[in-house]
């Protein structure tokens, strides 16, 4: 199954290695340290330009390397979707 993360973005479940609340996450320094080296190694993708909620990490093609999405929809709501799918 697919999670719609926002405006014309989707990701296979199967792919999701976690889904985490930007707010309450972004005040620890182990998270800030990798969100920032993400970006440096280009990849972050924003989902969209709004207000970011929530924060991605997915696996990327099986291998070791991740994509972190940065999206505008909440945690809690994400997790929700991905819940009706299964």
């Amino acid at each position: 199954m697919y999670l719609h993360l926002g405006e014309e973005t989707v990701v296979k479940e199967k792919d999701i290695i976690g889904i985490f609340d930007i707010e309450n996450t972004s005040v620890s320094k182990h998270t800030k340290d990798f969100l920032a080296s993400s970006e440096k190694k280009g990849r972050i993708v924003n989902v969209s330009y709004e207000m970011p909620k929530s924060f991605i990490v997915c696996s990327e093609n099986k291998s070791s390397r991740e994509k972190v999405y940065i999206s505008q929809i909440s945690a809690s709501t994400l997790k929700k979707r991905s819940l009706k799918n299964s």
